[in-house]
């Protein structure tokens, strides 16, 4: 039989997997695109869905790119993401946790090493978390510019972790893609909005934390 890994590190994504948030991005980014009719507003729901650790200033270059031929100046770009924080920052606060997360992060934060890996903007995330009463139990929380991928190499580095005692949690496929570039064990939070992307994933998932806990007994030495 196969020793069990010690796990010591956990990579949280943070919208649909500490937060019932997905949908308040959503609808955010909806609102923004409703003016130009609801065949753009249904493709902008659809990319943000199909791609939901993208950042949101990444979003916005596509979408105007996509829909209007526009290449927008940074400028530009920082305007539209302060007009969608004005819309979607009091909904992520107030959203409901995923079942169990703030259980979860309180016990296990005592005897493992927690960051937050986001495509929130850092500034952002800092907030909702400190707001949450929540940033306490986390070494760091990082969001974008950088992407996901950059903040588990870096984090990886700055702190001399062992990948294979390294787990991230997500529920899109940058968080996938992260952790596979990386060489990190992963766990998929399924929910509605993310089904038929992972439909064939074949790894670890759960949908709450007191599922997730029972699957980590099992898997790892925990």
């Amino acid at each position: 039989m196969e020793a069990k890994t010690k796990l010591k590190n956990i990579f949280f994504d943070f919208d649909g997997v500490i937060a019932e948030s997905v949908s308040a991005k959503t609808d955010a980014f909806k609102e923004m695109y409703a003016k130009h009719g609801l065949k753009i507003v249904k493709e902008v729901e659809d990319y943000h869905v199909n791609n939901g650790g993208v950042s949101r200033f990444e979003k916005f270059k596509y979408w105007e790119k996509t829909f209007f031929g526009k290449e927008i100046s940074d400028k530009k770009v920082q305007e539209m993401a302060k007009e969608f924080s004005g819309l979607v920052l009091n909904k992520v606060i107030n959203s409901e946790e995923v079942k169990g997360a703030n259980y979860f992060i309180k016990k296990y934060s005592k005897l493992l090493n927690f960051w937050i890996i986001t495509g929130t903007p850092t500034n952002e995330i800092e907030i909702i978390t400190k707001e949450r009463k929540i940033n306490i139990f986390f070494i760091g929380i990082h969001g974008s510019p950088e992407n996901k991928k950059f903040w588990t190499e870096f984090l990886l580095k700055k702190h001399n972790l062992e990948r294979n005692e390294t787990l991230f949690l997500g529920d899109a496929t940058t968080d996938l893609d992260a952790a596979v570039f990386s060489k990190l064990h992963f766990a998929l939070r399924d929910n509605e909005e993310n089904k038929d992307l992972f439909k064939n994933y074949k790894g670890l998932r759960f949908n709450n934390f007191v599922e997730l806990e029972e699957k980590l007994k099992h898997n790892f030495i925990l």
